[in-house]
């Protein structure tokens, strides 16, 4: 018997159909001679500390590091019947064919099943990139051998044994720490979402010191040929900070009463440049949510929710944890029937679709640069738009208009700089007229992104040449003041998490990371930043993302070696090491092992803590920690026991600063 083994029910009830499965069992679908059943995300999950011992369900710094020398994992209470299903399932296969989603997490959903349950028959690999009949039938002809992708599951299980090794160790050792220092709340401490938050920290920090400066501009509008149009001054250098901004008063104020006083001004030089702008790849996930952040307003995560659904519910797009905007080569022979099925869609195109060029070949389609998946574009099968909501048909027309705008030419336009004279004062002018709409003419609200760039720059200039004489109009000096940095948006955090390697400052490691390393994956992102709005270390303020009271305690705990985003974007690209065969799943997690046990001997010879009076309550020893009244003895299974007894001014120790800790941190890899 043949067993498919998909990720989700929706998918396999997708495949089964495909597959003429069409007889409803429990847990699956049976046809001639194959089975399709389905996991309901990870069917089982790494097991916590305590399934390592009685000694670890409760936190104390003596009982750390938690090192598993055997991995353990259990079978998730909320899926076990589904677990029970798939096990007698894979029982009677004699051929498996892994269906889960075409990533690394997808890959680890079914092999650690296939692990646990002694799984030992022959398997192949289904990679779909959309789940319409059509690229079903195109990827059930063309299976993948099992070893092909075999070191997506290596990847992500380093992955999933290192968040465990400093997740669980990191999160007590800073928990018990806090508490010690009066404290009373959890601190958690994660490989992605800890340098996540410090983003954040470090952002809010740096409005908070901001010092505003002030500064003078003048505002001049000119007419000639009866059109009239915007010019700024240009101060001297010697009153201009480097940014070109007027930093005296004074002297601002004698040019604006010189420009008002003169009657034309005279143009020096007239500057035009053609400026030709490629069409946008399609998009990837990061991408996407970057784009519905800042014209939707959409939260990350509610972005990847929809784009599942277009997926996964309306078959509408391919793929969407993406972390490539590329094609392969081989889908330009989809174009003509992607591009029907468009239409058939979305009779209301046809104006459009009459300036496509079919045939034309951008520079989305590069077998070099696509990784493991595509760009995500709609599918070859015609969808309905009827049946999606007012957001999710937002983001279905962004990324069909990213799609078509492949087929468009290039958005041209003519950039001017023009400089002027006025009584001896410099003036600037800029202006824009777009020649070629090209790919503009695809997006949803193609001016969305210009709405950013003030009007003086999108003016259109009148015919201007060398000596010509504009007239005076309204001159306006303006007292303005620095401003600084924005608070960063989901959309922002995603690109910064994304890029992270341009953030670096660290010389080693900037030297070491890619361009293109960031922290997280397509998949993950949105996950993190929810996780950390979840728990209360992030506080949506609108649009904007702030830090916290706590995240910025938590920040503070912890070694810097932790919160540094460069070190978890050195981990993920040793994570792509493994995924590519360069270095050993075991290799990964020793180095990780070996990091979290020095971090917590650190921690033990920087603290020294003495131990207290047994616990009037339960006998334990006691730790000392600080109320508001002062310090105290505490119960060591605080919280689960509350005895405490007075401590005397001889019994009071040092605290531990967390400076000292952070010094003594050791370095990661």
């Amino acid at each position: 018997m043949r067993l498919y083994l998909c990720e989700k029910p929706s998918q396999g009830k997708d495949i089964a159909r495909v597959l003429g499965a069409k007889q409803r069992g429990n847990g699956c679908y049976n046809g001639p001679g194959i089975v399709v059943t389905w996991c309901i995300g990870h069917l089982i999950e790494a097991a916590p500390p305590e399934a390592y011992g009685e000694q670890y369900k409760y936190w104390s710094i003596e009982q750390l590091p938690i090192i598993p020398e055997r991995w353990r994992s259990e079978v998730k209470a909320s899926t076990a019947k589904q677990f029970k299903i798939v096990k007698g399932l894979l029982a009677q296969a004699t051929n498996l064919v892994i269906a889960t989603d075409a990533d690394r997490e997808g890959e680890m959903i079914a092999r650690e099943l296939l692990e646990l349950c002694g799984y030992q028959g022959a398997i192949q690999r289904l990679w779909l990139s959309a789940l319409n009949d059509a690229s079903i039938r195109k990827a059930l002809d063309s299976l993948k051998p099992s070893a092909e992708t075999l070191p997506l599951y290596d990847s992500a299980l380093a992955r999933s044994r290192a968040d465990w090794l400093i997740g669980m160790n990191l999160s007590r050792l800073f928990t018990v720490l806090g508490r010690q220092a009066g404290y009373d709340g959890v601190l958690s401490v994660g490989r992605v979402q800890t340098p996540t938050l410090r983003l954040v920290v470090d952002r809010d920090r740096e409005i908070a010191c901001f010092v505003s400066v002030p500064y003078w501009t003048v505002e001049v509008n000119l007419s000639t040929a009866g059109q009239s149009f915007s010019t700024s001054w240009v101060p001297p250098d010697d009153s201009a900070d480097a940014a070109g901004r007027c930093l005296q008063q004074t002297v601002a104020q004698q040019a604006a009463e010189r420009i008002r006083s003169a009657h034309e001004a005279q143009v020096l030089s007239v500057e035009t440049e053609r400026v030709r702008e490629a069409p946008p790849l399609p998009f990837s996930l990061s991408t996407l949510q970057e784009v519905c952040s800042r014209q939707l307003g959409l939260d990350v995560q509610e972005t990847l929710d929809i784009a599942q659904s277009l997926y996964e519910t309306h078959k509408a797009t391919t793929y969407p944890r993406s972390d490539s905007g590329y094609l392969p080569e081989s889908m330009l022979a989809d174009v003509p029937t992607v591009l029907d099925a468009l239409l058939a869609t979305d009779p209301d195109l046809r104006p459009l679709f009459n300036r496509l060029d079919r045939t034309q070949r951008s520079r989305a389609w590069d077998d070099a640069k696509v990784s493991a998946h595509h760009g995500i574009i709609p599918t070859l099968e015609p969808a309905n738009l009827a049946a999606m909501s007012e957001k999710a048909l937002a983001v279905y027309r962004l990324i069909r208009a990213h799609y078509l705008a492949q087929f468009l030419p290039h958005h041209e336009f003519d950039r001017t700089a023009v400089r002027l004279s006025c009584a001896d004062e410099r003036l600037h002018a800029t202006g824009k007229q777009i020649a070629v709409p090209g790919w503009h003419q695809a997006l949803p609200r193609h001016d969305a992104d210009a709405d950013d760039e003030p009007a003086k720059r999108r003016q259109v200039l009148p015919p201007l040449a060398e000596g010509t004489r504009c007239l005076i109009g309204d001159v306006e000096l303006k007292a303005l003041k620095t401003l600084p940095p924005k608070p960063y948006t989901q959309g922002e955090l995603i690109k910064a998490m994304k890029g992270v390697a341009k953030l670096v400052t660290d010389p080693r490691l900037k030297q070491t990371l890619k361009e293109t390393t960031g922290i997280g994956t397509e998949a993950t992102r949105a996950g993190t930043i929810n996780g950390l709005l979840t728990r209360g270390y992030l506080i949506k303020n609108g649009r904007a993302i702030r830090a916290s009271e706590a995240a910025f305690t938590l920040i503070d705990a912890v070694p810097t070696t932790i919160t540094d985003p460069g070190t978890t974007a050195i981990w993920e690209q040793a994570l792509d090491m493994i995924e590519t065969g360069q270095m050993t799943l075991e290799t990964f997690v020793g180095k990780q092992a070996a990091w979290v046990t020095q971090l917590v001997q650190c921690a033990s010879l920087a603290i020294k803590v003495p131990e207290g009076p047994p616990c009037p309550l339960c006998g334990e020893t006691t730790r000392q920690r600080r109320g508001k009244t002062g310090p105290f003895w505490s119960c060591r299974r605080y919280p689960d026991c509350k005895g405490s007894v007075a401590i005397t001014p001889a019994g009071r120790r040092k605290r531990l600063t967390s400076r000292k800790l952070r010094r003594s941190a050791p370095k990661a890899f």
